[in-house]
């Protein structure tokens, strides 16, 4: 490892704030395990595990190469994360004001699946999920990839492979039981305005960052 720690437990704890805030594999992830049981839901875990560290690994490799042939694109990249990060933000925000009531609507009506189904389904979740492709984008912004050698990329998708399995795990074991997620759906507004905030701030650290 060449760059040090700091950088890295950035993006880990925005990746997880953003893993464990309501979305689809979220969802999906609680759904199978209600529906299907432990094991299926914690094959859907590691499944995300295995998506996030493809996404990780994809994004900063090919972003590396670009910001070494135009270093221009890091402004640029900073810039879109800074905006992007607002929008989370406010996505957040209107969640939480709004109760969020809908998105644990589909908690019924699913079950009976295998691990082997769950992990793809999941997997497939996770590669179409447009959640991911922007969350990887404002996490560029904020790693300096230019920098990074093959060994901190490898940690890094590691360390967020890790995380998501980590993260969906405890899902997966708690939302076994149906009071566990009627505690969700009530404590759903609570952690969407706490990720808004969040954002918010690293949002605004960007964006000066930028400032002469």
């Amino acid at each position: 490892m060449t760059l040090p720690l700091a950088p890295f437990l950035t993006v880990w704890t925005v990746l997880a704030l953003n893993v464990a805030s309501p979305g689809p594999n979220i969802v999906n992830t609680i759904t199978t395990a209600m529906g299907s049981g432990r094991g299926p839901g914690l094959a859907s875990a590691v499944a995300v595990g295995f998506g996030i560290g493809g996404w990780c690994l994809g994004m900063t490799l090919g972003m590396a190469a670009a910001f070494q042939a135009a270093p221009q694109i890091r402004i640029a990249m900073t810039l879109l994360g800074a905006a992007l990060l607002f929008w989370f933000a406010w996505r957040y925000a209107r969640a939480a004001w709004a109760g969020r009531r809908g998105t644990m609507r589909t908690l019924a009506g699913r079950s009976g699946l295998s691990a082997r189904e769950a992990f793809l389904r999941s997997l497939s979740i996770n590669a179409t999920n447009p959640k991911a492709l922007t969350t990887w984008i404002v996490i560029l912004s904020l790693f300096p990839v230019a920098r990074a050698s093959a060994g901190d990329i490898a940690l890094l998708a590691t360390g967020a492979a890790t995380l998501a399995v980590a993260i969906h795990a405890v899902y997966a074991l708690a939302f076994s039981t149906p009071p566990a997620a009627r505690f969700y759906q009530r404590a759903a507004p609570l952690i969407n305005a706490t990720v808004a905030l969040f954002f918010s701030a690293i949002a605004c650290k960007l964006a000066l960052g930028l400032l002469p």
